[in-house]
């Protein structure tokens, strides 16, 4: 029986993003989907601001194109859904809600969990402005795109600053949303991975959607960050095979 795993990328990401994954699962019999999100890669902005419920709904009308296009068969193909970062968001709010229910879930330092702004965060953004004034500064000017660039960086809101008006408040609209009241609701097997080092989405996440998740694997992974998908592609693709041989 054919496999299908359909790949969603991290914000910022696009399909190229699973290159490494797709190559370490190169001689297996799975058909790998990596459709770019809209915003990103090759795919066209939304004209207005989206929210995670517009993702997954886009989400499912190219898997429907796909379906009515290629081979992928209700009947006759299995499918797997695999998420990093923005893309496993997605993956919890078309799983959890049931408007797809794959034969297997892979979350990979899956977005979704809100954080109330912390101390340091609000401190790094107030030097990241205080920073933007001091570069207005006759004689600086000329430094303000490599200090922009620092700043933000260096507080972890470069995404926004480099985002268009429209993916800024698409960024805060899908940031926003809380999904830990649904990670109960998903009952199709799931495997979890996660690098230990992970600054964007803490590992206390990966320990909180194991725990709401329930049969689900968690797999930790030391020194690695948010970039476990690639990281850690031999890994991931490894369990993805024993899970597709089985």
């Amino acid at each position: 029986m054919q496999y299908t795993l359909l790949c969603l990328h991290g914000w910022g990401g696009t399909k190229e993003s699973f290159a490494d994954l797709r190559e370490a699962l190169k001689g297996a019999d799975i058909e790998i989907l990596t459709p770019d999100l809209p915003g990103f890669g090759n795919e066209p902005e939304p004209k207005n601001p989206w929210n995670t419920d517009d993702y997954a709904n886009w989400v499912l009308r190219w898997l429907q194109k796909h379906t009515e296009s290629h081979t992928l068969k209700a009947m006759s193909c299995k499918l797997f859904l695999l998420g990093h970062s923005h893309g496993g968001r997605i993956a919890i709010k078309l799983v959890a809600e049931g408007k797809i229910k794959p034969d297997h879930l892979f979350l990979c330092a899956a977005a979704g969990i809100r954080h109330p702004r912390n101390i340091k965060r609000i401190l790094g953004l107030t030097l990241a402005k205080t920073g933007k004034v001091f570069l207005r500064i006759p004689g600086l000017r000329a430094l303000q795109p490599l200090g922009k660039k620092f700043l933000y960086r260096l507080v972890r809101v470069h995404d926004y600053e480099n985002a268009s008006p429209v993916m800024r408040q698409t960024l805060m609209n899908v940031s926003a949303k809380d999904l830990r009241p649904i990670l109960s609701n998903i009952t199709v097997p799931t495997d979890i991975f996660w690098g230990e080092d992970d600054g964007m989405t803490p590992v206390s996440d990966a320990r909180l959607m194991h725990r709401s998740i329930k049969g689900s694997r968690l797999h930790l992974y030391t020194g690695v960050r948010h970039r476990v998908h690639r990281d850690r592609a031999k890994e991931i693709a490894a369990i993805i095979g024993m899970i597709s041989a089985a």
